[in-house]
């Protein structure tokens, strides 16, 4: 059996287009699943947002939970602005894109993420328009003014991994319909923390642990509450966290305090001081970022963590 595979492998490794007619095909299989999942989801009573998760192109559940929230709130704008997407091949907005015809900005750090997208072979066929750029409270507006979207923009997707907190409050010129922001659940449920701001901040280089970045999620929601949106919920893999302008709020999504929303990450992705990956989970994580400094957001001081 392995000299079978091997050797199948061997005989595409000189066929490059029949590996490119695969992998189309196989996407082309994951949206149709993903549309008849959506299509289940649509007779589901869920409770949390979590009852509507699944995965197309998303890292976690966040496909499902979006096409549940496109589905009760009102989207007059089918545009998304997502930034931290390295080349979107795995992206919350994706599913978006190529299943419902979505027009999208994406914006990452690294030239060469921009350059694979650019090269893939879906880029060409969506209104999707992408920049690298490295992003700073100094630079977002301009940089998102680029995406000549309006004001009234269906979905905003925030993944930097450090500076999200100071980001999304430096954001003035959109007020999306529907707010994604990553969160650190190690920081907790409640204590309304930030990592302090640093144009430069790069997470791996910041601390080897990898653990320190971001914001907790009662930062996030207390952030966005100021904004005008509603925190609506959170994945099961317990690091994204979405919410609803205010004004669109009805039966079928209504707010919830941190607390009740928040979901513990489980995934293990601390590092030593090699780089080599750890796998400390549960609490025990935390002691290993204890007493770094943290922005108490809603006092604008800064404590120990």
């Amino acid at each position: 059996m392995f000299k079978s595979i091997t050797s199948k492998i061997a005989a595409l490794a000189g066929a490059p287009s029949m590996i490119h007619e695969m992998l189309v095909r196989l996407d082309e299989l994951k949206i149709n699943q993903g549309v008849m999942l959506a299509e289940k989801n649509k007779h589901k009573h869920g409770t949390t947002l979590k009852d509507y998760e699944f995965r197309v192109f998303s890292q976690w559940g966040e496909d499902g939970i979006l096409q549940h929230l496109i589905s009760v709130v009102e989207i007059r704008e089918k545009t998304f602005i997502e930034f931290g997407v390295e080349d979107f091949l795995e992206s919350n907005c994706r599913f978006l894109l190529m299943k419902d015809n979505w027009t999208g900005f994406v914006l990452d750090g690294s030239a060469a993420n921009i350059r694979r997208l650019k090269e893939s072979y879906f880029f060409w066929k969506y209104e999707l328009s992408a920049l690298d750029a490295f992003i700073t409270t100094e630079n977002i507006n301009e940089l998102l003014k680029m995406s000549g979207f309006g004001e009234d923009l269906g979905i905003l997707s925030i993944d930097l991994d450090g500076n999200d907190y100071h980001v999304l409050d430096a954001i003035s010129n959109f007020r999306p319909r529907i707010l994604v922001c990553e969160y650190n659940a190690v920081f907790g449920p409640t204590r309304r923390i930030a990592v302090p701001y640093d144009a430069d901040f790069v997470r791996a280089r910041k601390h080897h642990s990898n653990l320190y970045y971001g914001a907790s999620l009662g930062a996030i929601v207390y952030l966005a509450k100021k904004k005008g949106y509603s925190f609506v919920g959170t994945n099961s893999a317990g690091n994204n966290a979405f919410f609803v302008r205010n004004d669109l709020l009805n039966e079928q999504v209504t707010s919830i305090d941190a607390e009740d929303g928040f979901s513990p990450s489980k995934f293990r992705e601390s590092r030593d001081e090699d780089g080599r990956l750890t796998c400390v989970t549960g609490n025990a994580r935390l002691s290993l970022i204890a007493g770094l400094p943290v922005l108490n957001v809603e006092r604008g001081i800064i404590e120990k963590l």
